[in-house]
């Protein structure tokens, strides 16, 4: 059974009028913890606060939080904590109260089993129908609407592929369904941009400074379908499963990359 507490209250109800319920009004993180220590907590923490901000309301990690989750990561060795924020109780309309009190959910999941062999074998994405709309109010953002997300997933994958590539509407290629995506061509990096779609992960964050410290020339660029043929390499980051390998993305083939396992080592993403 899963572990949640709300408001720091262990087993506590949510609100029925909680507007993370009603209009998908929040933001969440998911944090990976191992040896007792979670994995970036201040730049997971200082995404939310950022977040929060677009968002337009007031939220920082409390002493208290961060306690919490650090306790929780000492007791139970190796998994996720989930950290969601609703903006609060609110009425039926959309506006948001003035005065509205944040609602923070704390969960703890495993971490898939499945994960560490995507590490060492890698993965194959195949190209998703369902195609990201243009916001840039909230692309970046890890906000609570993810019913692009849902309806991605919806579909069953084809035998041989592992997760769905995703494009917005004028087919450039943004993510997978849960994770930033690089693509490799000699030393020149490109992860493609998030500025009208997308997520910036924290683990994309982390892993374009590993990249930039090993001298690798690094852009952040639009990334058209028709160019995954140019390629030689590609890899998917998140925080779960921190940095795999892409084999293929429907028909073009990728050579393993002979700086990913070193990256998965400096970072302590090695599952």
């Amino acid at each position: 059974m899963t572990e949640v507490w709300v408001n720091g209250k262990q087993d506590c109800q949510i609100d029925p009028l909680e507007r993370g319920l009603a209009y998908g009004d929040g933001l969440f993180a998911t944090m990976r913890f191992s040896g007792g220590k979670i994995l970036f907590l201040k730049a997971h923490m200082q995404r939310l606060e950022q977040g929060a901000k677009r968002l337009g309301f007031d939220w920082c990690g409390s002493d208290a939080l961060i306690a919490r989750i650090n306790q929780i990561a000492m007791t139970r060795g190796e998994g996720c904590i989930k950290l969601l924020l609703g903006r609060g109780v609110g009425g039926r309309g959309y506006a948001a109260p003035a005065d509205a009190s944040i609602t923070e959910i704390v969960s703890v999941h495993a971490i898939p089993t499945h994960y560490s062999q995507w590490q060492s074998g890698g993965i194959s994405l195949k190209s998703s129908d369902v195609k990201l709309a243009h916001q840039p109010l909230l692309a970046g953002i890890k906000h609570l609407n993810r019913l692009e997300q849902v309806l991605i997933k919806s579909k069953s994958l084809p035998s041989g592929f592992e997760d769905w590539l995703v494009m917005d509407q004028q087919c450039n290629v943004i993510e997978s369904s849960m994770a930033n995506l690089f693509l490799v061509d000699g030393n020149k990096v490109i992860t493609p941009s998030i500025a009208l779609a997308g997520v910036a992960g924290v683990m994309r964050e982390q892993v374009i400074y590993a990249l930039i410290d090993l001298g690798f020339d690094l852009h952040i660029n639009e990334v058209s379908y028709l160019q995954l043929s140019q390629f030689e390499h590609g890899f998917i980051t998140n925080s779960l499963f921190g940095l795999v390998d892409i084999n293929r993305i429907d028909d073009f083939t990728y050579e393993r990359s002979s700086f990913t396992a070193s990256i998965r080592d400096s970072l302590q993403l090695t599952l």
